[in-house]
């Protein structure tokens, strides 16, 4: 027999639920890299992630390194024997440190000469040898943050480690992990199943876990599994549960055995906001809210067991119990907090640190209003009410409900605004302040949520580089990546031709005192660049592109991604290498002319037909151009540029640049001096080169 299948589990006291899945993947992937490594083929494969286990089982595994041929070269023929042919002290010595005589050695010719050579073969190592080493390289290479101590073993992991199952066919491996010894004794449901389970073989393991042990060890099927039951249970009531896919991960991770069930809460809580009700079920007791066919919040709420009760209603009433006082609190702190209008509260904020440099929460709500009323301004919108927005923006931090439920600030914010009779307009752009909250999160859709949303994220940015305080390595306390994205998403997305400079220069010009100020608006420009760099990049396009646009230092974001479109399309046309070629070429001739390179062409110091064909071709393109750039048609443009290219190239192969004659070196220098500025109106398609 040369294959059998192979099987390792590692149980533990229950695993960070948040961490599971992404432990579970990592402990297979590491594993079936290092038996690939190792020269071991193996067939599929299944991992498996439990709240008490990590295992992962292949099928097919080799049980033995391949054997290795290998050279070993020794000394020269002609240094290893004497006239008479005895064998010289470094042959001798090349063969005993090999384990064979000279007689058996080989002789190897190369091109400068014959050399004694060695050939043996590596005998492969037994898996059953290698997979302990392995199995250990495995477990200390686990992203685990934190590690933990149990008993009187000073061995760390994430959690108290209780048995190791490694089995290669129906043999057990002998290994050792965290002072457990491997066997094939897997331990089933704590309370279902709490004896210990044998594992005869390792294609034994799922079902023997599932139908002796009350364990679905698969973390994607005991996924599956909740979603389907969920799904039904909130059907026979006639209603739809409402999944949160990171909620769901989470439950997944909490339970082996999953059995949805269906509890109710009074109607009376659907008068408080559905999202701090949601919050409440969600955040702090893991249970999936449902809603009616027309969207609206039902009265009842999925939970998932971690067992099969044989009286569920006693399950599901002692849910119900635990859940009335939270959603009681919220419905209190709802009735309380709007007893004191979100106006009255801006002063409270004057008591909260927003930055311990930067003032109070009162302080950003000052500079806030200032922002957003300046942006609302340069897009002729409505100032009043996107200062007002920006001004009771984060009033509702000092709320009793955002205090319990920290998700609902914007949202509980959004309530209070419209119960004070304030405008829906401003109402709406509370809510939509903190969009994006990331990477494809939707975008504030009123002109007041843009002004606002960009305004606290313009602050923030202007407010910590002022204090040199940048984000660092992997340190970003005040998430000022997503900040930047953000606001590159706005301005781009909902199409505000703003210029990023100007917009900087102003949020930091609200700040009291900023020991950067000059320093500044230059290095939130830079850093926001750079975000969009990489925004391009994970979208496809080529850095290159990115950077011929860069190359002319812009700062209006919409406008940057109408050139980033054009150079990108320019540049899968068949003429954009030898046009790059060119500028490229251009770019380094006026750089080494420097400053004194003419400003206009002499057409009567034109004497070669190519040069002459050249500028002519250049005053059509500009004349022809010139409308297109007037309507910020980039791509227009550099296609129209593209037909440039044989007069371009007919210039470079029969005309002298750099000729003898002053007058006439200068001449043409400005002729392409004039050509690259054609293109410069768009990017530094040089850059391509």
């Amino acid at each position: 027999m040369t294959h059998a299948d192979f099987l390792i589990e590692l149980g533990t006291e229950e695993l960070p639920p948040k961490a599971l899945r992404s432990l579970q993947d990592a402990f297979a992937d590491d594993l079936l890299k290092r038996l690939a490594d190792a020269g071991l083929s193996f067939g599929d494969n299944e991992r498996f992630g439990a709240p008490r286990r990590l295992a992962l089982f292949v099928k097919d595994l080799q049980l033995a390194q391949p054997d290795e041929a290998f050279e070993r070269r020794g000394p020269a023929v002609k240094a290893a024997f004497d006239a008479e042919g005895r064998p010289s002290k470094a042959a001798e010595g090349f063969a005993r440190s090999n384990g064979v005589s000279v007689d058996e050695l080989e002789r190897m010719s190369t091109d400068k000469g014959e050399w004694l050579v060695y050939r043996g073969v590596t005998e492969g190592r037994a898996t059953r040898e290698l997979l302990p080493e392995l199995i250990q390289q495995t477990l200390d290479a686990l992203p685990i943050p934190k590690r933990m101590r149990w008993g009187n073993s000073r061995a760390e992991f994430v959690r108290p480690v209780h048995w190791l199952v490694v089995l290669l066919g129906n043999e057990v491996v002998p290994a050792a992990a965290y002072g457990i010894e491997s066997g094939n004794q897997s331990r089933g449901h704590r309370f279902h199943a709490p004896d210990k389970l044998t594992i005869e073989q390792p294609a034994d393991y799922a079902r023997t876990l599932r139908d002796k042990g009350y364990v679905v060890a698969s973390f994607d099927e005991r996924r599956d599994y909740i979603l389907e039951q969920a799904t039904r249970v909130a059907k026979q009531k006639g209603v739809e549960v409402v999944i949160d896919t990171d909620l769901l991960d989470e439950v997944t991770a909490l339970n082996e055995w999953p059995v949805a069930l269906l509890g109710q809460f009074e109607e009376r809580f659907l008068d408080v906001p559905a999202e701090a009700l949601m919050s409440s079920m969600q955040e702090h007791q893991k249970y999936f809210p449902t809603r009616t066919t027309d969207g609206k919040l039902a009265p009842w709420f999925v939970f998932i067991a971690n067992l099969e009760s044989k009286d569920p209603s006693r399950v599901i009433s002692g849910n119900e119990k635990v859940i009335r006082p939270r959603l009681s609190d919220a419905a209190f702190f709802w009735e309380t907090d709007r007893k004191t209008p979100l106006a009255d509260r801006v002063e409270k904020l004057k008591a909260v640190t927003f930055q311990q440099q930067l003032g109070s929460l009162y302080d950003k709500a000052e500079r806030l209003k200032a922002i957003a009323g300046d942006i609302a301004q340069r897009l002729d919108d409505d100032v009043d009410q996107a200062e007002r927005a920006a001004w009771l923006a984060k009033a509702d931090l000092v709320t009793d409900l955002v205090f319990e439920f920290d998700d609902m600030q914007g949202i509980a914010g959004y309530y209070y605004a419209l119960h004070d009779g304030e405008a829906q307009g401003v109402a709406n752009a509370i809510l939509e302040q903190y969009r994006p909250s990331g990477a494809g999160d939707e975008l504030p859709k009123s002109r007041a949520g843009m002004a606002v949303a960009l305004a606290d994220r313009l602050d923030n940015l202007s407010g910590l580089f002022g204090i040199g305080q940048p984000p660092t390595g992997t340190k970003d306390p005040f998430a000022l990546r997503r900040a930047a994205l953000g606001v590159l998403r706005i301005l781009v997305e909902r199409e505000l031709d703003l210029d990023l400079r100007e917009l900087v220069a102003f949020a930091a010009k609200q700040h009291s005192e900023l020991p950067k100020a000059d320093e500044v608006v230059e290095q939130v420009v830079d850093y926001a660049l750079d975000r969009f760099s990489a925004w391009y990049h994970d979208a496809g396009y080529r850095t290159e592109v990115f950077q011929a646009v860069r190359a002319l230092n812009p700062s209006r974001p919409l406008d940057i991604d109408r050139r980033v479109k054009a150079v990108a399309n320019f540049s899968k046309l068949e003429q954009a290498n030898a046009l790059a070629a060119a500028n490229k070429r251009v770019s380094n001739l006026l750089a080494k002319a420097g400053e004194g390179v003419a400003s206009s062409v002499k057409a009567e110091l034109l004497s070669e037909p190519q040069e002459q064909a050249l500028f002519k071709a250049i005053e059509d393109a500009e004349a022809d151009t010139a409308p297109l750039m007037a309507q910020t048609d980039y791509q227009g443009t550099l296609t129209h540029l593209a037909g440039l290219r044989d007069s371009v190239d007919a210039f470079f192969d029969g005309v002298m640049v750099m000729a003898e004659d002053d007058a006439v070196r200068a001449n043409r220098l400005a002729l392409l001096a004039r050509l690259r500025q054609l293109f410069l109106q768009v990017a530094d398609i040089s850059v391509l080169q």
